[in-house]
């Protein structure tokens, strides 16, 4: 195998963009500059985040709405450890994000030396909140490393990963090998027997339904087939956030933290998890809800089989492929074996195409509602176990659609209800906002009330959109890095960041960043004039609030400092006025909503 002499910084680049790498973003220092050095030779565009975390949550959201890994650069030491909580969030949230850093020398001492930005070990640092740390020892052994991490990315859970290159190896020129890629894989299905289990419980429900993470927005069109035909209502996680459109009348959005929903969850007689933990931050509870019926869970991490809510019935595999065949057997009414195919029918043959014609993901939403169930209803024509079939539409008989869409509203209202008096504050603004947005809008999120009390239940949004929101790690100042990565994936897409005032100090000096990329961004700030969640709590305690009240900030008067824009809105009215320019506008705009006036 013919083999060609490079630096180790160029063997990371070249590694990089053997896997189609076109964008990375990072700060760069004194020990890794060499792989700077060859980023625009081989094609790979930066933004210079001002601060690593910035860095690390720019990538997690590029890598969250393009759907590629988003590969951050750090330098050794503090600059490591800057990156770190964003690593811990890629990795609650199973997002494919690698981290490239040099190390210490090859042979460097245990002990230590002094030398500038030396840690006892980054490895043992990051392998706390990664899927892997892998130092190399060799320059040829880069590539290797590199496409590790793009098979984990591509064949399990997509998690983070961190690649430390010693560095005099960066600057060292060894003799490498061809640029190692990593291997084609092919979607996991699960056996047979297990699809078959699922199939026979789903057919015989009367009462079903549908809980989606953030595992399912790859099967959007076959899960809303898969609702209309089993007249199943849908709740989701915060990063399960609109795969259904959530002004469907199956949907009740995100709701798994509702007592209501949680309760009637409980009453179901058979419940399909699709990509979702079942988790204490989906659910605001430690305590996961007592499900009386046939748990069938989907996910392609075997480990979630077992945990908090074990499966009755457990499909390990790729979310699209296994939703694929369920839904044709389901329409097929059990004609044909399962396993045989997902194209075998007119009705696969029709996702496909909507599939096809309107770019996957983006446009999954369009389904008119009833066109699957007539699909459905056409493949079951000639079925030879119809008398299956037969037997679940009696079964349905007593809940025909209409009387499951009633109960849904009902539902819904039932979750407004809980927390109507709370939620008030932020509801006139959040119908401004989506007077304003476009269908395909991202909306970045931070740790902040008016995010998961206000934006997350009552922000309804469809496939063709995004919402990215920190859950599970919880990190705070996400939203304005996040949404400076979704805008670099795609520039001409409207990009909005919620956040409140607390939070966004955590990495305001990211409109430095966003002001230097010339593109539209707005930040909608909700101030509170401090830690809200914490002030609330600690006053549930009985306690007096303690360091939670902070010092008013002129944000808007910040963001233009910083060469941006910046108002304050009081009104909706205003807030849909300022919103609207702010999208026209180059460079970033803050939008403050006092949170008094909100009141």
């Amino acid at each position: 195998m013919a083999s060609t002499a490079v630096t180790g910084g160029e063997a990371v680049v070249r590694a990089l963009t053997a896997h189609g790498v076109t964008q990375a973003f990072g700060i760069p220092g004194t020990h890794n500059l060499e792989i700077y050095r060859h980023l625009a030779a081989y094609g790979i565009a930066h933004v210079t985040p001002r601060h690593e975390q910035g860095a690390g949550y720019a990538a997690d959201a590029y890598a969250r709405v393009s759907g590629r890994p988003g590969v951050a650069i750090t330098t050794t030491g503090p600059a490591l450890l800057n990156i770190a909580a964003a690593v811990g969030q890629a990795y609650s949230d199973s997002v494919p994000l690698l981290v490239v850093s040099p190390g210490m020398p090859l042979r460097h001492p245990r002990q230590s030396t002094g030398l500038l930005h030396e840690m006892r070990s980054q490895t043992e640092a990051l392998r706390g909140v990664a899927a892997f740390s892998h130092r190399v020892s060799s320059v040829d052994e880069i590539g290797a490393a590199v496409a590790r991490a793009f098979t984990l990315f591509a064949t399990g859970r997509p998690r983070p990963v961190h690649i430390e290159i010693p560095l005099d190896l960066l600057e060292a020129a060894e003799e490498v090998r061809e640029v190692r890629s990593a291997p084609p894989t092919g979607p996991q299905i699960p056996p047979a027997s297990d699809l078959r289990q699922a199939v026979d419980a789903l057919r015989a429900a009367s009462r079903p339904a549908l809980v989606l993470g953030g595992g399912a927005r790859g099967a959007a069109v076959e899960l809303l087939a898969l609702a209309e035909e089993l007249s199943a209502p849908v709740v989701t996680t915060a990063n399960g956030k609109g795969i259904v459109h959530e002004s469907h009348p199956l949907s009740l959005g995100v709701s798994l933290h509702s007592p209501a929903v949680q309760k009637w969850l409980a009453d179901r007689d058979v419940v399909l998890a699709v990509g979702t933990e079942l988790a204490e931050s989906d659910l605001w509870s430690s305590a996961p809800p007592s499900l009386g019926g046939t748990l069938v869970r989907v996910d392609v991490d075997p480990a979630q089989m077992y945990a908090a809510l074990p499966a009755d019935v457990a499909l390990v595999g790729d979310a699209r492929q296994v939703l694929d065949v369920l839904v044709d057997e389901l329409g097929d009414a059990g004609a044909a074996q399962v396993g045989a195919g997902p194209g075998a029918s007119a009705r696969a043959v029709g996702l496909h195409l909507v599939r096809d014609t309107e770019s996957g993901e983006a446009r999954a939403g369009s389904v008119t509602p009833g066109a699957a169930k007539l699909r459905l209803a056409d493949d079951a024509e000639g079925a030879n176990d119809a008398d299956d079939a037969d037997d679940a539409d009696d079964d349905r008989a007593d809940a025909p659609a209409a009387a499951v869409e009633e109960q849904v509203a009902a539902l819904r209202l039932a979750r407004d209800a809980e927390t109507r008096e709370r939620d008030a504050r932020w509801l006139p603004y959040l119908r401004a906002i989506r007077t304003v947005i476009a269908a395909d809008a991202v909306i970045t999120s931070d740790s902040a009330q008016c995010c998961y009390y206000g934006a997350l239940p009552h922000l309804p949004i469809g496939p063709a959109a995004r919402y990215l929101h920190p859950t599970g790690f919880g990190t705070l100042g996400y939203a304005l890095p996040a949404a400076i990565g979704a805008k670099t994936a795609y520039p001409d897409r409207q990009v909005i960041a919620l956040s409140g005032d607390g939070g966004l100090q955590f990495s305001v000096q990211e409109l430095a960043t966003a002001a230097q990329l010339h593109l539209p961004l707005p930040i909608v700030v909700f101030d509170n004039g401090g830690y809200g969640e914490i002030r609330d709590e600690m006053a549930a305690r009985g306690d007096a609030p303690a360091a939670v009240d902070l010092a008013p900030v002129d944000l808007p008067a910040l963001a233009r400092a910083y060469g941006g824009h910046g108002v304050h809105a009081t009104t909706p009215g205003a807030l849909a006025t300022a919103l609207t320019r702010a999208l026209a506008t180059p460079g970033p705009t803050v939008i403050t909503v006092p949170e008094e006036t909100a009141r």
